[in-house]
C-alpha cells in the first residue's frame, strides 16, 4: 500500500484503510484490465483492432489467442507448448486457476466433437430465460414468427410491465449469439421498446415458445486443413419496406468463414429509398468468394 494522491504524510509508514473492498469500487475492473492488457503487450500480445478483449500472438507458423472477460480468460492455440508458456508467465503475476479445456463461457456451452469440431449452444441460457419469463411449461412452436406478422407502434393496449418486456427482450438478443435463425424476429420485437404493447409481447411469447423446443440446436464450428483456401461468402436481403407504418425496410446479412458462420445481423434500415437495400447487397455480393 501506498499513500494516495492528495493526501501525503512525512511518515511513509501511514497508509490508508479502505472501508470498502476494492472489488466494490466503479473503476477496479478497467484497473484490472488496464494491469492484465499491460502484462500481456509485454509478452508480445497484439490488441485486436476489432474486439478489446482480444489479444493475439503470432509464432512463425503458430498463432495464440487470448479472449478476456474480466477475470474470465479462453486461452487457445495451434501449438499446446506455447499456451502452457503463456500460463506460466501470467502466473508469476496473476493468481490463476487452470479449468480445463473450454466447456462453458458466458452462458454458452462447448461441447467437443471427436472430429475436431465445436458445438456452441445456449440450452441452460435458454431454460432460465424462459423460467424469468414464467415460460418453462409452455407448449412448443415450430417457428419464431409468422410469415404474416405485421406490428405496429399505434394502439392503447400497452403492456402492463415494460420494464419486464425490455428485460426479457435484452436477453433474447444474447440467445442470438448461437441461433441466428431468430435474429429477424428479435430485432423486430427491439422496435418497440419505448411503449411495447401487448401484441408485441405475444411475438416475444412466440420466440420464446420457438425456443422451448429448440433449447438443444446451435452452431457448429468445423475444423479446416492448414492448406484449404479459406473463403469469404456473404449472403445479403430485405423484406422491402415492410413495415406498414414508415415503409422501412429490414435488412439481414450473413458471412461464412469457409465452412462455418461467423458472424450475421438483421437491423432496420435508416431511408425509406430501395437503392440503399441495393447498394448494400451489391456490396456484400462483391465481399463474396474472396480469398483470405
Amino acid at each position: 500500500m501506498t499513500q494516495p494522491i492528495g493526501f501525503r504524510s512525512s511518515d511513509k509508514t501511514l497508509v490508508c484503510i479502505l472501508n470498502k473492498v476494492i472489488y466494490g469500487f466503479k473503476q477496479a475492473p478497467r484497473k484490472w484490465f488496464e494491469r492484465l492488457k499491460g502484462s500481456l503487450i509485454k509478452l508480445g500480445f497484439q490488441v485486436s483492432k476489432c474486439d478489446n478483449s482480444l489479444f493475439f500472438q503470432t509464432y512463425e507458423k503458430h498463432q495464440l489467442f487470448v479472449l478476456v472477460y474480466v477475470d474470465d480468460i479462453i486461452v487457445t492455440r495451434s501449438s499446446t507448448h506455447h499456451v502452457q508458456q503463456v500460463i506460466n508467465d501470467l502466473s508469476s503475476t496473476f493468481a490463476f486457476k487452470q479449468l480445463g479445456p473450454l466447456d462453458y463461457f458466458l452462458g454458452i456451452e462447448v461441447k467437443h466433437r471427436k472430429d475436431g469440431s465445436l458445438f456452441l449452444s445456449q440450452s441452460k441460457y435458454i431454460r432460465d430465460l424462459l423460467d424469468r419469463a414464467n415460460l418453462s411449461s409452455t407448449k412448443a412452436i415450430n417457428t419464431p414468427m409468422a410469415s404474416n406478422c405485421k406490428l405496429t407502434k399505434h394502439g392503447t393496449d400497452y403492456f402492463e410491465d415494460p420494464t419486464f418486456y425490455r428485460s426479457i427482450v435484452g436477453a433474447l438478443q444474447y440467445a442470438t449469439i448461437t441461433r441466428p435463425n431468430i435474429t429477424y424476429s428479435v430485432n423486430k420485437v427491439c422496435q418497440f421498446l419505448d411503449k411495447p404493447l401487448n401484441s408485441h409481447w405475444t411475438l416475444v411469447k412466440r420466440i420464446l415458445r420457438h425456443l422451448q423446443g429448440t433449447k438443444s440446436k446451435g452452431l457448429t464450428i468445423i475444423t479446416t486443413t492448414h492448406n484449404s483456401a479459406l473463403s469469404l461468402v456473404a449472403y445479403c436481403d430485405a423484406d422491402w419496406a415492410y413495415d406498414i407504418r414508415d415503409r422501412k425496410s429490414t435488412s439481414g446479412a450473413c458471412l461464412y468463414l469457409g465452412p462455418n458462420l461467423v458472424t450475421w445481423w438483421s437491423k432496420k434500415q435508416n431511408t425509406i429509398s430501395r437503392s440503399s437495400t441495393e447498394a448494400e447487397y451489391r456490396s456484400l455480393t462483391l465481399v463474396s468468394q474472396e480469398l483470405i
